[in-house]
C-alpha cells in the first residue's frame, strides 16, 4: 500500500537531517569555544535543533511515514571541513562563528525551499505540516540572525 503523503514526507525527512546537522554542528561548536556565554548560547540552540528534530519526526509518523534518524552527507562533509579548519585557525571565535552562520545560510535555504515545495504539493497554512515547518522556520530565522549579529559583533571587537 502506498503512502499519500509520500512526497510531504520525503519534505520533512530532509529538514530532520538539516535539524539533526544543526543539533550537531550547534554542539561540535560549544565544544569548540571558550566564551561561556557563546557555549550557552550554541548549546542552547544544539537543543532547539534537537527539539524541531523531534517534531518533526513525530509528523512523519502521523502521516503514516517512516521519520529519518541521521544527519544528512553534505553536514558531516561541512562539520567535518569545519573541523580541519577550526585545527588550523586555533578554533579562533570569528572562524566558528563564521562556519556556523554559513551553517545556519544552509539550514535557512533549506527551509524555505521546504515551504515552497509544500505549498507547491496543494499544503496551505492550515496544513499541520505546513504551519510545523513555517513555524520553525521563524526559528531558523531566529538563530540565522542572532549569529550574524554575534559574528558581526566578534569581527568589530577585532
Amino acid at each position: 500500500m502506498s503512502n499519500p503523503n509520500k512526497d510531504v514526507v520525503d519534505v520533512l525527512n530532509d529538514l530532520i537531517e538539516y535539524s539533526k546537522d544543526g543539533e550537531k554542528g550547534f554542539r561540535e561548536s560549544a565544544d569548540d569555544v571558550k566564551n561561556p556565554e557563546l557555549k550557552a548560547f550554541f548549546g542552547q540552540r544544539a537543543g532547539e535543533c534537537a527539539n524541531a528534530a523531534a517534531e518533526l519526526q513525530s509528523e512523519v509518523r502521523r502521516l503514516g511515514g517512516d521519520p529519518e534518524t541521521s544527519t544528512s552527507v553534505s553536514g558531516d562533509l561541512h562539520r567535518g571541513w569545519v573541523n580541519f579548519k577550526s585545527m588550523l585557525t586555533g578554533k579562533d571565535e570569528k572562524a566558528v562563528l563564521n562556519e556556523v552562520e554559513r551553517g545556519e545560510d544552509h539550514a535557512l535555504k533549506a527551509y524555505k525551499e521546504a515551504r515552497e515545495k509544500l505549498v507547491k504539493l496543494g499544503r496551505a497554512a492550515t496544513d499541520t505540516a505546513y504551519a510545523l515547518v513555517e513555524k520553525q522556520l521563524q526559528g531558523v530565522q531566529r538563530n540565522h540572525d542572532q549569529v550574524k549579529a554575534l559574528r558581526d559583533s566578534a569581527r568589530a571587537g577585532s
